[in-house]
């Protein structure tokens, strides 16, 4: 009987849980696998504008890492719009346009 009595008393092999509260968990759990933005010294910061103004020039292919929170995005395209004034950058993909915005500008 000692035995059974040990961590959570008699309900530790009945537990249960309440779908409302495994989905808070699991929610609580992904947040925690979030990641902080990566900080860009100024001299990165121009060499990614150098990258990208070369590329809007010549019509060539660029590699790009997009971040996000939780995972990273690769992404080759040629870039066909800059905006320095909006920090906008326009990419054409093998068959479609895709535009983002820089919170710090690379132009």
């Amino acid at each position: 009987m000692r035995s059974r009595l040990k961590d959570n008393g008699l309900y530790e092999t009945s537990r249960m849980i309440m779908p409302e509260h495994r989905e808070a968990w699991l929610a609580q759990c992904e947040q925690q696998k979030r990641r902080g933005k990566p900080e860009l010294d100024d001299q990165e910061m121009q060499r990614i504008s150098e990258v990208l103004v070369d590329s809007y020039n010549r019509s060539s292919a660029v590699d790009l890492i997009l971040f996000s929170p939780f995972f990273e995005e690769p992404i080759s395209g040629v870039v066909v719009g800059l905006n320095s004034a909006r920090c906008e950058i326009k990419l054409m993909l093998e068959d479609e346009f895709l535009g983002f915005f820089s919170r710090n500008c690379l132009c």
